[in-house]
């Protein structure tokens, strides 16, 4: 699946393909914002498309990633899985929850979660 918009919960969702180039850096958060700015206001992004380095807080690749898509005003949701990493860390699941109650950045199971933020 490639990158795709579509509307969730009448909301423009870019929900990215997990075949996709692998976000491992600033500039390539940059370029999926890119890809959303002006057609979406949420990114989709599949836990797999996410550098291990994300995962790792002490990396500070996390924070950049979502400073950059708080600047642009994009609205990030990463999909998939991720008790591996916050079973291994507890400054990565604090991350977790906290970005669960707010309105800017989720981490949720799949599509039909995100659809639960959304509405």
């Amino acid at each position: 699946m490639t990158d795709v918009v579509t509307e969730r919960r009448g909301v423009p969702v870019l929900v990215c393909g997990e075949d996709g180039a692998r976000i491992s850096g600033v500039q390539d958060a940059l370029d999926v914002i890119g890809s959303a700015y002006q057609r979406a206001e949420v990114v989709a992004v599949p836990v797999g498309r996410l550098d291990e380095r994300f995962f790792a807080l002490r990396s500070g690749l996390a924070g950049e990633i979502l400073q950059k898509f708080a600047n642009y005003r994009i609205r990030l949701a990463v999909v998939g899985d991720v008790s591996a990493y916050t079973t291994a860390s507890t400054a990565f699941r604090d991350l977790v929850r906290e970005c669960n109650r707010g309105d800017r950045t989720w981490f949720v199971d799949d599509l039909e979660a995100l659809d639960a933020h959304l509405g």
